[in-house]
């Protein structure tokens, strides 16, 4: 791991900036964005008034939730939020009137697909990027593994809730198996060993065909197998990408695996298509409402991802490094395009607020994850505090923009526990890496 920043945050310059620059203010920066100097050593060193009991009560009024692996709950964070979207999706669609109903059977199922699929290529390369760092007997691997597994469990169960158990079983076989490809292709990958990456390539083949045929029947011909095929090579063309830019340690590894998260996602709104059509589900998984339930949880779904990697990438690598920056990019690309999906129905103004104070809160969190990494409790709490602060701001935007349909309180209620439990999977993360 690089040498740990003492350097604060300047949180302003971390709001009004995206991309590459945005990075570079988290890296540490040394004035705000109208030019303010931060707080020079002496002005540290001033005491700090006493806090009043209502600022004692905020600073406490969340706690992080951590089991000790970081995989597991980066998992259980990314659960949360996927709650949280058909929440939200519920207000909003109500607020502007939408077609359709973000609750139906087919709208669940299109968000549930979608997220599932999304994160096996998350947990898929946070289990690669375990191999190549920890090496693949390692316990950090088994751990990494055993999430990845989960998910394909969880997969199978959605499977079996429509086509029965006997097909849920026939789907898990078939899922592991290219998962134990992906794997194959990973490790010929780190050794550079062409012959070992086009012997995977062709177990990957083999398997997209079995897939295809295994959906058509199991959808009654509304999935026809070779446009699953077609899909799922895509899925095999994007992931093996990734794999290869992590091993080589290029830049584009993060931007490459969101490519590959962003096809899935896709791939989730045809499936559940084919489903609802097969079990005649109620809703449309193509209005509106299914649209906007689905966008939110694929989008708040890759943030809690996409945070977890950037923070491991600044463990492992520096703050400062190129490696952060490049994570934290694609993080920021993750925001953007939430405020893109907000702005479509709020309006460009509403867009830009929340694209402020989303970015605001990503600050607060990687304040947190460098008191975890210098082991400053004082750090970690004023993080948390200002993150408590956010969940206010953040839950009076939502119930503006939907005409009073998301209260206040509870969306601010809802963001705590995402602080909660993405801060104990930082928690987590900084034990597995740090000690």
């Amino acid at each position: 791991m690089g040498e740990r920043p003492s350097e604060r945050f300047d949180r302003r310059t971390v709001l009004k900036t995206s991309g590459a620059t945005a990075i570079a203010a988290l890296a540490g920066c040394s004035s705000s964005d109208d030019g303010t100097p931060t707080p020079t050593e002496e002005d540290e060193m001033t005491p700090e008034p006493t806090p009043t009991e209502e600022e004692e009560e905020m600073e406490s009024s969340v706690e992080t939730k951590s089991t000790g692996d970081p995989y597991a709950d980066t998992k259980t964070a990314a659960a949360h939020v996927n709650g949280s979207a058909e929440v939200l999706a519920g207000g909003i669609v109500a607020g502007a009137d939408l077609e359709g109903d973000a609750s139906s059977e087919a709208a669940g199922l299109r968000a549930t697909l979608s997220g599932l699929l999304q994160e096996h290529v998350y947990l898929a390369g946070l289990a690669v990027d375990a191999a190549y760092s920890f090496g693949p007997d390692s316990g950090e691997f088994d751990l990494a593994a055993q999430a990845l597994d989960e998910n394909s469990v969880e997969l199978a169960d959605v499977i079996g809730e429509a086509a029965g158990s006997d097909n849920r079983e026939a789907f898990l076989s078939l899922w592991r198996d290219h998962i134990g490809y992906f794997v194959d292709y990973a490790l010929a990958a780190a050794e550079d060993d062409d012959e070992g990456r086009q012997a995977a390539l062709e177990d990957l083949d083999g398997y997209t065909d079995s897939a295809g045929a295994f959906f058509e029947e199991i959808s009654n011909g509304e999935l026809p197998a070779d446009a699953v095929t077609e899909s799922l090579d895509v899925h095999i063309d994007t992931l093996t990408t990734a794999i290869d830019s992590f091993a080589a340690g290029s830049g584009s590894a993060f931007d490459d695996l969101k490519v590959a998260a962003d096809h899935v996602v896709g791939s989730g709104a045809t499936l559940a298509g084919g489903f609802a059509a097969a079990l005649d589900l109620s809703g449309d998984t193509e209005s509106q409402a299914a649209t906007v339930r689905a966008t939110l949880t694929a989008g708040l779904q890759e943030h809690v991802y996409l945070a977890g990697i950037a923070v491991k990438t600044a463990y492992a690598h520096g703050p400062d490094s190129a490696e952060f920056e490049a994570a934290a990019g694609t993080l920021d690309t993750n925001s953007v395009e939430l405020a893109d999906a907000i702005g479509g129905i709020a309006g460009e103004e509403k867009r830009d607020a929340f694209l402020s104070l989303w970015r605001d809160h990503i600050g607060y969190f990687v304040d947190y994850a460098l008191g975890a990494a210098g082991n400053d409790e004082e750090a970690k709490a004023e993080a948390i505090a200002e993150l408590d602060g956010y969940t206010e701001s953040a839950g009076a935007f939502f119930e503006e923009i939907t005409g009073g349909e998301l209260p206040a309180s509870a969306v601010a209620d809802n963001l705590r526990e995402h602080i909660a439990t993405l801060g104990g999977a930082i928690d987590s993360l900084d034990a597995a890496i740090n000690g």
